[in-house]
């Protein structure tokens, strides 16, 4: 495995001014996170860009709006993310997207409809920022110095009903001297007045098509790449098989450089270990899709947790390899455990 580093040039001095006021962010040593009118920026120290957060996306309703991540480099500064493909101008980098949430639709465009196929209905709902708030050190002794941010969302309807409330934490971390992690936690409470079932195009009728959750957009260079599991390396046949990690390896165009992407799913996520949702063939994406084909109902009142770690790396990757990077985004998620459930109780953004 390779060896834990940080970046130490910058010790935490509380909240980063910028665009001319204090920014809510636990920025410690390692990771720079700095917030602009409409995302924000994830930076090394030494000032190379890891990601974007955009959190205020200008897109029509047919693309449901919500925050994503978009680019997304290495530490060497290759992209391993794609933006608004002309295939499916939903697909955006890295974003929170469930096509099925009653029967409204929150990863855009249509929606699979049994008997019909897709159909294209006025149900593209939104998820709105609303703002960031402060969040707690929840770093254990000893653990690479960590940012993160957390976030407050709604998301609307199409029709305008409010149908959850969400608390968002993201956070990153250097994890190794090639290689990043990305911390993804969500809470979303149902605020309606009647239970929502979340599920798939699969738990409506489409046979292995079970997407949605965290989901990642490779570049199109890494179409034809390799998908790797525990043991295991392959392609489309994977998609539907159930693992606690599953990444992705793949060449760039230009450099020739290989890159890798591995995504975790936390135990005490529903159907953990999740199938996954994964493709190669037509173009690169992984998803841990913890309601590929059995839906989940999340009674009023009631919240769903769900914590993802996406590590990027440089370099190619076998399962070997990508089981050691698995186990830097469990240690990041260990490590950060404390700070989503901290952040539900914490107040509402001014």
């Amino acid at each position: 495995m390779p060896a834990t580093t940080a970046t130490t040039a910058r010790q935490a001095t509380g909240p980063t001014r910028t665009m001319g006021r204090d920014v809510a962010h636990d920025t410690p040593a390692g990771i720079r996170i700095d917030e602009g009118a409409d995302r924000l920026a994830f930076t090394t120290d030494d000032g190379r860009p890891l990601a974007e957060y955009v959190f205020r996306p200008d897109h029509p309703t047919y693309e449901s709006p919500r925050p994503y991540l978009s680019p997304i480099r290495t530490l060497a500064g290759e992209l391993v993310s794609l933006y608004r493909p002309h295939d499916h101008v939903w697909h955006k980098g890295i974003a929170w997207s469930l096509p099925v949430v009653g029967d409204e639709n929150f990863w855009g465009g249509p929606t699979f409809v049994r008997g019909e196929g897709y159909v294209q209905l006025p149900n593209n709902g939104t998820q709105r920022h609303l703002g960031f708030e402060a969040a707690p050190d929840a770093t254990a002794p000893d653990t690479t110095p960590t940012g993160r941010v957390v976030e407050s969302l709604d998301w609307i309807a199409e029709g305008g009903e409010h149908l959850f409330a969400e608390r968002r934490v993201l956070s990153a971390a250097v994890v190794a001297d090639d290689a990043w992690v990305l911390g993804f936690e969500t809470r979303l409470r149902n605020v309606a007045d009647h239970p929502i079932p979340i599920g798939s195009p699969t738990t409506r009728g489409r046979e292995n098509a079970g997407y949605g959750g965290l989901f990642w957009r490779g570049p199109r260079a890494f179409t034809g790449g390799t998908i790797l599991a525990p043991e295991v390396s392959g392609g489309d046949e994977l998609r539907g098989t159930r693992h606690p990690w599953m990444g992705f390896t793949g060449v760039h165009d230009g450099s020739g450089a290989r890159s890798t992407l591995v995504m975790v799913d936390d135990p005490g996520n529903v159907q953990h270990p999740p199938q996954w949702f994964a493709r190669t063939e037509e173009f690169a994406c992984l998803c841990p899709a913890p309601f590929f084909s059995e839906e989940h109902e999340v009674a009023p009142g009631e919240d769903l947790v769900i914590r993802v770690a996406v590590v990027v790396a440089d370099g190619g990757a076998d399962p070997a390899r990508a089981a050691e990077l698995a186990a830097l985004g469990r240690a990041h998620l260990d490590a950060s455990r404390l700070v989503a459930t901290a952040a539900t109780d914490a107040p509402e953004p001014a």
